[in-house]
């Protein structure tokens, strides 16, 4: 026999907000862009059509609706007259709000009298298809679990799909230009009770204060508005994925999306989060949290390993036990040079394959990194040119350095191992602690929109540290992220954790 799991009373469900009129509903769509309201007859005739341009079909709203009305707008007496009207299925007339707020947002047109806005007339145009994958699989960000939709150039296209994956009239969408010459079209988009307005008000500064000729791209648009532009380090997420874009809105972040740019800008952001993945969240919180730890320590072994071998062999070779200081004396006992230049050549030869493999065609490029790589250690080690030992540490590293999710972080690893390998060449594990109290000033100084970079860790806050390394269950993610300042703060009320002594009994 089964025995009956005794239920939870779960908590009301007190983060949603309902909207008392429809008035409510259209006053939010207006401050989004893309909501747009046409009176496409004479002045004096009170017929109205509201939509968002984003999710609907344009061309069946130009051939389909607007000609059939203007030719017979003195016929429209009553919202039913258009079932006779318009040469569209499906018609829907209603007064409940809620339906016209989903049919919106499913990419429905509303046609209502506007000295009566009590009753609705939907006509379901959306435009299914828009953004859909043929051509605009995830390249640079691939996972092997959770959607594959990434953005393409174009901006339309590239709205539509975010919307269509939020649906909420709380998604503003504010369109501005910049660019003296070329003019491009930016959108910022937020969730309005969630974001807070201090990060809205400052990324609309910072882009309307740019003064710049042409935007090519929001990788190089993400550089302009930095708070730091002298720092390797990114301070804004690039992002290609639409799942990652949309999340960052409903943490409560600001998005900003351009015209001819496959990447969306999010900000405010902090250290940390450049090694968190979206497919984190589609894998349990223990697996995924482990799969965080190996990035963080990928990136740490990337730019500490080969410094830490030359102050070792340098300076501080009585640290080596002695079970491998014989194997490292065979392995270096041909080797003419000392053990920097011996990492120097190891480590450019590296980022020469790399990036040579980067800029060829893609089956000639994985050609060039694999049989590149094999032949080239190889010979290095026969030649007496490097040890063994350190050609496996390099490897290592550079693979470490590829766990990163963001590329731009990974070419800021990258970059941090040179100045670690030459301290360590001349001051061996003190060089190493001088580098990395400079390495953490300078992290301790940069801001993404404000908000420090190294929090939780600096300014500490004991709340934030443990999600920080790990990915929280979802009960601690019920909760949006506290430096974000959100307007907002619950997300969703999650269900308790189970009584363990609940379940099924078979007896």
């Amino acid at each position: 026999m089964f025995r009956k799991r005794r239920g939870k009373q779960l908590p009301k469900r007190s983060y949603e907000t309902v909207d008392k009129t429809i008035s409510d509903v259209f006053e939010r769509a207006n401050k989004s862009s893309d909501f747009t309201t046409l009176s496409p007859f004479e002045k004096d005739h009170p017929l109205q059509i509201s939509f968002y341009k984003t999710l609907i079909d344009p061309s069946i709203l130009q051939k389909s609706i607007l000609p059939f009305l203007k030719e017979k707008a003195s016929e429209i007496k009553e919202l039913s007259d258009l079932t006779n009207i318009i040469p569209i299925e499906g018609i829907k007339i209603t007064k409940e709000y809620l339906e016209v707020e989903k049919a919106l947002h499913t990419g429905s047109v509303a046609v209502y009298f506007k000295d009566k806005q009590e009753e609705y007339a939907l006509l379901n145009i959306s435009y299914a298809r828009l953004g859909q994958r043929e051509t605009n699989d995830t390249q640079n960000e691939f996972s092997v679990i959770g959607p594959k939709v990434g953005l393409i150039e174009d901006l339309s296209t590239n709205l539509h799909l975010i919307r269509d994956h939020l649906h909420s009239s709380d998604l503003i969408f504010e369109e501005m230009t910049i660019g003296t010459r070329a003019k491009t079209k930016v959108v910022i988009a937020y969730l309005d009770g969630v974001t807070n307005p201090e990060y809205v008000n400052t990324m609309k500064q910072r882009l309307t204060e740019l003064d710049v000729d042409i935007s090519f791209d929001n990788t190089q648009l993400e550089q302009m508005i930095s708070d730091n532009t002298r720092t390797p380090f990114p301070l804004f997420i690039t992002t290609e994925r639409v799942d990652r874009t949309v999340g960052s809105l409903v943490q409560g972040q600001v998005v900003v999306v351009s015209d001819k740019s496959s990447y969306a800008i999010i900000g405010p952001v902090t250290l940390m989060e450049f090694f968190s993945n979206p497919e984190d969240f589609f894998l349990p919180s223990v697996i995924a949290s482990f799969f965080k730890l190996i990035r963080i320590f990928g990136m740490l072994f990337s730019i500490f390993a080969s410094a830490f071998y030359i102050a070792i062999l340098t300076f501080h070779f009585e640290v080596i036990p002695k079970d491998l200081l014989g194997p490292i004396i065979f392995s270096r006992a041909n080797v003419p040079f000392p053990p920097v230049i011996e990492v120097l050549f190891l480590e450019i030869t590296i980022d020469l394959l790399r990036e040579a493999g980067a800029r060829l065609p893609t089956k000639i490029g994985q050609t060039l990194g694999i049989v590149g790589g094999i032949v080239i250690g190889q010979a290095t080690v026969e030649a007496a040119l490097t040890s063994t030992i350190l050609l496996i540490i390099v490897a290592l590293a550079a693979l470490s350095s590829f766990t990163t999710p963001i590329y731009k972080m990974s070419n800021a690893v990258r970059l941090l191992r040179y100045p670690f390998i030459l301290l360590a060449a001349v001051w061996g594990g003190l060089g190493i602690y001088v580098g990395l109290t400079f390495l953490i000033a300078h992290l301790a100084r940069l801001k993404s929109l404000g908000v420090p970079f190294l929090l939780p860790l600096y300014p500490y806050r004991r709340g934030g540290v443990t999600g920080s390394f790990v990915r929280p269950n979802h009960i601690k993610y019920a909760k949006r992220p506290w430096y974000l300042r959100p307007l907002s703060v619950k997300r969703y009320s999650p269900i308790a954790d189970k009584d363990p002594e609940e379940g099924l009994n078979t007896e």
